[in-house]
């Protein structure tokens, strides 16, 4: 009797136990994934004021709408530098931001906030960022993190923007293909070999920092 009791004991301990060491396990995992959470709104909250910044960096034209800014850069290098879902919110939230009346876009003429402003004429540009930046970090990713895998989807998610941007002027103006083209392309694209070049080199830092630690 005294051994089938001790038995039961045991079986009772050991039943126990497994529990405590399941919700142990369930409180870390819980931990962890509360953690994982702060750390990619932390990311994605720094990457947005990133960009942010870089769109006041900003020089008008007078014969576009479209300002030459900083943008273009910050946005590739945060595809370059993050995973595909963390780049896309990152650029998600900067629209979101700008979107509820922040001023984190680029100034304009006439100055507009919010929803005006992202529906205006440089609306295409905004609104193909978060695209644009999962579109490079998935190209680099899948491409060896080189320096030139780095300017093949710097200029991929560059491309994109460009093609956004002017399809959106299009409509917005009503301009002919040349016009368009002449506006929201033509000068802008010496800046833009130098922002993916320079998006390229910093990817390519970053990555040779990491590996060496």
């Amino acid at each position: 009797m005294s051994k089938e009791l001790s038995t039961d004991f045991s079986a009772e301990i050991a039943a126990s136990n497994r529990e405590e060491t399941a919700r142990l396990a369930g409180t870390r995992v819980a931990e962890n994934r509360a953690a994982s959470g702060l750390r990619f709104a932390g990311i994605a909250l720094a990457g947005s004021a990133v960009v942010a910044l870089s769109a006041h960096i900003a020089l008008p034209l007078s014969f576009t709408p479209v300002p030459m800014t900083l943008q273009p850069l910050a946005v590739l290098v945060v595809g370059l530098l993050l995973a595909p879902e963390l780049a896309a919110a990152t650029l998600a939230l900067y629209l979101a931001e700008g979107a509820l009346g922040l001023p984190v876009f680029a100034p304009s003429l006439p100055a507009t906030l919010g929803l005006a402003h992202l529906m205006g004429p440089t609306g295409g540009y905004l609104m193909a960022y978060p695209a644009a930046a999962a579109l490079a970090s998935w190209l680099y990713r899948r491409t060896g993190r080189r320096f030139g895998s780095g300017l093949l989807s710097a200029g991929a998610a560059l491309a994109l923007v460009f093609i956004s941007g002017a399809a959106w002027l299009a409509v917005w103006t009503h301009g002919s293909i040349e016009t368009v083209f002449a506006q929201a392309v033509l000068p802008f694209l010496p800046g833009a070999g130098l922002n993916i070049a320079a998006a390229a080199a910093a990817a390519r830092g970053c990555e040779r920092l990491r590996r060496s630690r």
